[in-house]
């Protein structure tokens, strides 16, 4: 079990991340490549994805063990600002961290004789890694990235819609079952019983695409307080890539369709907006939404006297790949 302890400071003190963190995705999704466990979203990505780069994967892959410890140097805060701020913090790491997290790792697993080089420092080294993680990036992420950013950006404006209306206290129950809110913890399962004391640092909640089923958290509590969160994805969400489909208007009728993109368009507009925006009749745009809402792609919520309506990840997920 993971508890996370705030205080009233953490709570006015915590976030949601703005971007997909790509160092973050490199790890976690390398430990979904080597997964056995078999899920419909991920299936095709694995099969077209393992063998795409294995020189990538077979230096990468000591460093990152799907189970247990991997090195938070390779989880830097710069990586917030992309992935060559992320490779720049991680080739800058200080000698005395890379042989305190390496030696962490190699105590759990057996590491190649180079991974002696990197605890080390040595430059060369160092910097082969730095092309692996682009190498990596570019070849078994990137084909992928738009729908990735996409997919999170859905998860993080939802979350931070519910922070800024209700406040983060809400925000964090939407977490729910996954993380699960009791002031003043934040719990969920975990592989090792451990208490996180945030001591008015706050917390950043990084919201990612390949972490699955429960969140991740930095070892080191000197670094600022960081929790790898998944995603909320749904039975019936298309695989990364899937390159077959029939257009939205085939799949969910025209109108319904035109009722659909105009949501997706970002304007939270209540229903009768709506209706003028798509030509159609207050009591149809009603009908049309309610089978919308009923099938997961569209949310609808409540404010004074209006409802206001929009896209779910999976409403916005079916968007992308209209024809």
């Amino acid at each position: 079990m993971l508890r996370i302890h705030f205080s009233a400071g953490d709570l006015a003190r915590t976030r949601i991340a703005e971007q997909p963190d790509p160092l973050w995705e490199t790890v976690l999704s390398l430990h979904q490549l080597r997964e056995k466990r078999r899920e419909p979203v991920l299936d095709g990505w694995r099969r077209r994805r393992c063998a795409r780069d294995a020189r990538a994967l077979q230096i990468l892959s000591p460093l990152m063990p799907s189970r247990g410890y991997f090195p938070d140097f390779l989880t830097p805060a710069e990586a917030s600002g992309g992935l060559e701020c992320g490779i720049d913090a991680v080739l800058a790491t200080p000698r005395r961290r890379l042989r305190t997290e390496l030696g962490l790792l190699s105590a759990r697993n057996p590491l190649p004789h180079w991974a002696r080089q990197l605890a080390d420092g040595e430059a060369s080294t160092l910097h082969l890694l730095g092309r692996v993680l682009r190498e990596y990036h570019a070849s078994v992420l990137e084909p992928a990235w738009r729908d990735i950013a996409s997919r999170i950006e859905g998860d993080r404006r939802h979350r931070t819609e519910t922070q800024c209306r209700l406040g983060t206290e809400e925000m964090l129950r939407t977490f729910a079952p996954v993380l699960r809110w009791q002031s003043p913890v934040l719990s969920a399962d975990y592989p090792v019983e451990r208490d996180v004391h945030l001591q008015g640092r706050g917390l950043l909640l990084v919201p990612s695409y390949f972490c699955r089923h429960t969140p991740v958290a930095l070892l080191d509590e000197a670094l600022w307080p960081v929790l790898v969160y998944p995603l909320g994805h749904q039975v019936g969400e298309p695989d990364l890539e899937n390159d077959a489909g029939a257009s939205l208007a085939d799949l969910v009728g025209s109108s319904r369709a035109a009722v659909l993109e105009v949501v997706g368009e970002g304007s939270r507009g209540n229903t009768g907006q709506l209706a003028r925006r798509v030509g159609l009749l207050l009591s149809s745009t009603s009908q049309h939404l309610a089978v919308l809402r009923h099938s997961g792609l569209v949310v609808s919520t409540r404010e004074g006297n209006s409802v206001l309506h929009e896209v779910t990840p999976l409403g916005a997920a079916l968007l992308r790949r209209r024809l």
